[in-house]
């Protein structure tokens, strides 16, 4: 068996991976970047950026359909289905080449193809082939998709984030389980491309959004394109003909049917750690069998391993795993020199979905029972901006401490991308509502309509 030795070994080289592998390695570090594969990152290859493809044709789409309102008429609009996932594969292709590339330059010794494992605390084995000692590791494996139980037996007819994009045409129909953000982006974009779509959900809340009143207007938004069914759970599917039939109990008992072309499950990620050896390496795990960590230096209990991005199963998007690969590359490499490890406060949490309309989550989370919060309303429906470009739904909530320092909100709106980033920014300044409030903002903007929830607050303290 061949052996190395390295100061810092990462496993997995998506984003948190190759953020990890660079800053251990501009700290002074001797690293290694382990690649099972496939590589790309999942956001370039199977996230975000082919689902925002999907997206933007959805959009074409609808609004084509939709130009009634601006008294223009459009008729005869067919969607190509093989072209629109063509047009969608090719981008998505060239995003993934430019991670592959960037690895590509990576010298020889940095970087090792292969499954890794842990043999102890402080080396790992690829294969039966390589040993590599190391002083610290990163572990950023990432993340799969969660196929249900009652899926399982269907074979190619259940996909997934890891096989949707790569269907020749769309289908007929298709049956999606989970309507949180990556199911209901999903969800309303087929939908918008001539798709029926029927979304499953056990839950009550929509995009991730937890403020009921965002939440019904969400689910009503949403429903009107496709048919929505929260408080809902499936208890068996099968094969159905070339489709599967699924059999399900809707949130008042009663026993429903659906018969689709395909099932989507979009229930969420799990962090890929069986193959690791977790044991090997002393690890403690928690009751989702994650290693237990240090949310602020990213340093597991009872080895010199930290861990970083999806794999923590903590913040699952780009932006965290980013930060996290390079706080958990720095401190390893500190680790393995025997220096102290840093320990920066985590972000302000941002999380985002692009439907349309676009919902965000921001700071600290909804909570009814606080007594100590004031919180600030506005309702999209009569707001300037959005009647003008006839996207007038949803409405903003921001909750702030009784001194006005902002705390969080929630938004459903248009523009909200933007939105939401000018309150995570003023969150995590610690600035009040006043203090923004007082700030400039164009005439006429959508960002009006924040300005006016931050003058309820403001009125309020």
């Amino acid at each position: 068996m061949r052996e190395l030795d390295y100061d810092v070994a990462v496993i997995g080289a998506g984003t948190a991976g190759i953020a990890a592998h660079r800053a251990a390695s501009a700290a002074g570090a001797r690293s290694v970047l382990i690649e099972r594969g496939p590589g790309g990152t999942t956001c370039a290859r199977v996230g975000c950026m082919p689902s925002k493809l999907l997206i933007a044709a959805g959009a074409a789409a609808h609004a084509a359909r939709n130009t009634g309102l601006f008294g223009i008429r459009v008729s005869g609009v067919t969607v190509d289905g093989p072209a629109v996932l063509r047009r969608l594969r090719s981008e998505r292709d060239r995003f993934v080449a430019s991670v592959v590339d960037g690895l590509a330059d990576l010298p020889e010794d940095e970087r090792l193809r292969g499954t890794a494992r842990f043999e102890s605390d402080r080396t790992l084995v690829i294969g039966d082939a390589i040993r590599i000692r190391f002083r610290a590791a990163v572990i950023a494996t990432g993340s799969s998709p969660i196929v249900p139980e009652a899926l399982q037996g269907l074979g190619a007819r259940v996909l997934t984030t890891d096989t949707l994009f790569e269907i020749p045409d769309l289908p007929d129909s298709l049956a999606i389980l989970g309507a949180g953000p990556v199911g209901i982006e999903i969800a309303q974009a087929i939908a918008r491309l001539g798709v029926a779509v029927t979304v499953i959900d056990a839950g009550d809340t929509v995009a991730g959004l937890s403020e009921p009143e965002l939440a019904r207007q969400a689910a009503a938004i949403f429903g009107a394109d496709l048919d929505l069914h929260l408080g809902a759970e499936v208890r068996t599917a099968a094969p159905d003909g070339d489709g599967v039939c699924l059999h399900w109990i809707d949130r008042d008992g009663r026993e429903q049917v659906t018969r689709a072309s395909r099932v989507l499950a979009a229930t969420g990620r799990a962090p890929n750690l069986d193959a690791l050896r977790l044991e090997a390496a002393g690890l403690r795990r928690d009751e989702d069998g994650v290693p237990e960590f240090d949310r602020h230096s990213l340093v597991c209990a009872g080895a010199p391993i930290l861990i970083a991005g999806d794999a923590d199963g903590w913040r699952p998007v780009l932006h965290e795993a980013s930060r996290q690969g390079r706080i958990a590359g720095g401190n390893a490499a500190a680790l393995a020199a025997g220096r102290p490890v840093a320990a920066p406060a985590p972000w302000t949490r941002l999380a985002m979905v692009f439907t349309h309309p676009q919902a965000a989550v921001i700071g600290a989370p909804y909570d009814p029972e606080n007594a100590g919060r004031v919180v600030g309303t506005m309702d999209f429906s009569d707001q300037g901006r959005a009647r003008v470009e006839g996207t007038n739904r949803g409405g903003i909530r921001l909750w702030a401490d009784r001194s006005g320092h902002l705390l969080g909100g929630e938004m459903l709106g248009p523009s909200v991308e933007h939105l939401a980033h000018l309150l995570t920014y003023a969150v995590a300044h610690k600035q009040t509502a006043q203090t923004l409030h007082d700030q400039p903002v164009y005439h006429p903007t959508v960002e009006e309509g924040l300005f006016r929830a931050m003058s309820k607050i403001v009125q309020s303290t």
